[in-house]
This record gives structure tokens, sequence and C-alpha cells, in this order.
């Protein structure tokens, strides 16, 4: 909701008026740069292949009409309607509601963090798609003559190599950290660097930025699907990026040349979500007041990215692309579920109906249609409340497990299965539930004011009883 912005700018909460966009054209490609991501690239192909290929979009687009775009519609309009960010519109409609915006807030900011990573292992592999022949083309020499990673190179692949041992020199174990991957962290840093340039710069330039990043992946995807490439049903994930795609760019004429646009492709698309990510943060704390209003918003953000790089060096451990996969397993996918259930909930019943239809015909001329109103007030809860309950059933029966790297491993290079260690399995459950516990909490608190506040107001009306009654 960081995004929802009209063509006037109003007031925010600092007092200063807010930036608009220059047209509804950069409006609509940020929402579109937001949306699609990196893991329509890597996630999607995935599912659906492994969820019964063609029919896994049955079910993807009756979510898709009778959940996703009632929910992202509601998003967009209560951020345009009330033109404030997560905390401030959730705490106007009630203050009850207040948690979702905080927990919408850690959500990005925990999203952020890996997010960016992946886009740093993206830049790597663009300043390395610069050379003929690629460095994933063939096995390096074995330098220290002790022929250990050249066995290890050779019983894999040469793009398998590049990736686990050239670029995340992978542990075996995610209890093994190992040390810090020097090359990686720079990229991470130069990652951030791009994304805080861009983000200060304001609406007016990463408007026009939206532009590029919108528009130059789908060309290159494009491109890709028209030379017929093929996504094996084994590789998920980053795998998908960084192993199958490599592979097949090897096979094209003038690889060097589509790696360049595969990677630049990859970095613009993660580049716009990365705004959206972003903005979901500063413009809650922004709204706060987190900082005095002499203080412009360029240093609000610069600390904001400063923490999120800090944070996330973790991920440039060698063990660190294991804990990327617990971040993008659990921190997200539950909360967003409980969140959207609450913004549903409290548009519907809270804020009401009637009032949110007049809102939007204020601003677009006309009434949300029978559609919008039924899936509003019963489909998308009744829908999201399932999903909420099915997610909880898979989790309680699905083993915490990942597939580890090691080339010592039987039946190398097939990835190992192992299961979580016991502090790691805690906090899968910390970060599944972590950004949700705001809700409750916020509302608790709420509620406790309340009592204090009618407490307080009996106690000052007592003293003025017993005079009345004296006299």
């Amino acid at each position: 909701m960081a995004w929802a912005g009209g063509a006037e700018p109003h007031g925010d909460g600092r007092g200063d008026k807010r930036p608009a966009w220059d047209n509804k054209g950069q409006y609509l490609l940020s929402c579109l740069g937001f949306a699609v991501g990196l893991g329509n690239i890597w996630r999607f192909p995935y599912l659906c292949q492994t969820h019964g290929g063609g029919a896994f979009l049955i079910p993807y687009l009756i979510a898709l009409v009778l959940e996703g775009i009632p929910v992202f519609y509601i998003e967009l309009a209560i951020g345009q309607c009330l033109r404030r960010g997560s905390i401030g519109v959730w705490t106007a409609v009630s203050p009850y509601l207040g948690g979702v915006g905080l927990g919408c807030l850690t959500v990005s900011f925990l999203v952020s963090l890996y997010y960016n990573t992946v886009l740093s292992w993206v830049l790597w592999y663009l300043l390395n798609s610069f050379q003929d022949p690629l460095p994933w083309s063939s096995c390096p020499l074995d330098i220290n003559r002790t022929g250990a990673f050249e066995a290890e190179c050779q019983a894999s692949s040469t793009v398998s190599y590049f990736w686990y041992r050239q670029t995340l020199n992978i542990t075996a174990d995610i209890s093994d950290n190992g040390s810090i991957q020097w090359r990686l962290l720079a990229c991470l840093a130069a990652s951030w660097a791009v994304v805080y340039l861009c983000v200060i710069r304001g609406i007016e330039t990463t408007g026009k930025a939206i532009y590029f990043t919108a528009l130059f992946p789908y060309l290159v995807l494009t491109i890709f699907l028209i030379r017929g490439l093929t996504l094996p049903g084994s590789a998920s994930g980053t795998g998908l990026a960084f192993v199958v795609f490599t592979e097949a760019v090897l096979h094209m004429p003038g690889a060097p040349g589509w790696a360049v646009l595969f990677f630049g492709m990859l970095f613009t698309l993660g580049l716009s979500s990365m705004f959206g990510n972003l903005e979901g943060i500063i413009t809650p704390l922004l709204d706060l007041g987190v900082l005095r209003r002499s203080v412009p918003k360029e240093v609000l953000t610069g600390l904001v990215c400063l923490l999120c790089f800090l944070s996330a060096t973790c991920f440039a451990l060698q063990s660190g692309s294991y804990w990327l996969q617990v971040f993008d397993s659990y921190a997200a996918p539950l909360n967003l579920i409980i969140f959207a259930f609450f913004e549903v909930v409290g548009i519907a019943y809270v804020y009401g109906m009637p009032r949110f239809s007049d809102d939007i015909a204020c601003m677009t001329g006309r009434r949300p249609g029978l559609y919008w109103r039924v899936t509003w007030k019963v489909v998308s809860p009744l829908l999201l409340l399932t999903i909420f309950v099915a997610y909880i059933a898979v989790l309680a029966w699905t083993p915490l497990s990942y597939r580890a790297w090691d080339p010592q491993y039987a039946w190398f290079p097939s990835r190992q299965e192992k299961s979580y260690p016991g502090w790691v399995q805690a906090t899968c459950v910390l970060l599944c539930f972590l950004p949700a516990l705001w809700v409750p909490a916020v509302a608790l608190v709420q509620q406790l004011a309340k009592r204090r506040q009618k407490q307080d107001t009996w106690q000052d009306g007592c003293p003025k009883l017993q005079e009345g009654g004296a006299s």
C-alpha cells in the first residue's frame, strides 16, 4: 500500500506533501513490477510441474479470481483513499487493526533481507557473464593439484559446480556457518546501494525507471521462451535460475550475450519489486514520525538500507543459501495469509462495505459491482480461512528439512535430505508467527488503554458525585 498513490498529492503523517505519479501508466507499471518478481521465474514453473502441470493452473486461476485479485483491489483502493502507509491505513480503519500494519512492515523488512541477497547473486552472475567462454562452461584448472575440487566438478556438472562451489562455496550442513564470502558481500553492498540511489530520487525518478524495469524483463523472457527453453521438473528455487537457465544459455549461440540479457533481466525484475518492498518499510516509519520532521527522508532511507544490509550479512556466509531458504519458506507465506484475512474482514465488516463503496465511487466514478461485494464479504474470507487451516495442517505433518550439497554423500550429485536441527526448527516457527503476533498484541494494548481510560473517567467523576451528594 505504500505504492498506492493518486494524481493529487495529499498530506502525510509528517505534514508534508506526498509525491504523486506523473501519469497512470507509471502507477500501473509500478504495481505490475511490484507484484511480479523473481518468484515468477523460479517458483511458479516448478510448482506447475510438481503439482500436475497444466492441471495446477485450475486451482491457481480459481484462487486468483476469488482471492488474489479482490484482496489486491482492496489494498490499492484503501491505500489510494487514505493516502497513508500500512500502519496509518489500518489504524484509521480501526485502532484494533493497527497490528496488521506493523505486521506488514515486519514482513517487508524480512523479505527485503533475502530478496536483495538474491539480487546480489544475480549481480555476481551478471558480472561474470562478460567473459567468453563463460566461467561455468568448463571445470576450473586444479590449481592445488589435490584433485578434490576437480572431482566434485566432474561428478556433478560445470554449472552446478560454479553455483555451489565457486559462487556460494556452500557448506554441507546448515549448522556449519563457514566464513564470510567477501565477493558476495561486496555484491550485496552494491545491490543495496543501487536500491538506495533509486529510492531516494523519489517517484519522479523511480517512476521513469519503472518503464525499463517493468518492460525489459518481459521482453527478454519472451525471447527465451521463443527459443524453446525447457525446465526440468527436478529443479526449483534458486537452482532453477542459477543452474537450469545457465545450462540452457550454454547451448545457445552467442552464450555470453544471452547470459548478460538473462541476468540483466533478473536484476531489473527483482529491482522493481525491491522498490515496493523498501517503500513498505519507509512509508510507515515516516507516518509514525520515528525521526524529527527536520530530518530528510534520505537519511531514514539510508538508515533502513544500512540496517537491512547489516542484517543480511548472514546470507553471505557459506551456509547463507540454507538460511535464505528458511526465510523464503517461512517468513512470508503464513503471515501474508493471516494479514490478507484481516484486511478483507476489516474492510467488509469494520470499515463497512457501504463506506468503502462510497470511497471507490468517489475515486473512480462508479461503485463496485456484485462480484467485488460478494468476494469481499463472503468468498475471500472463507477461502483464506480454508487455506490457513490447510497450511497449518501441512506444516504440522511435514518434517522440516532441507537439501544439502555434500560431495561426500553416497548419491552425490543428488542433494542429501536432512532434518533441520531443533534450534533451526524453532527459528522456522518463530518466523511463521512472529509478524502475525502484532495483530493480537496491538488489539490487546488498545483494549487495555480503553479500559484504563474508562477507569480514569470514572475516577474523575467520583469526587463530583460525592460533592453533589453532600450538597
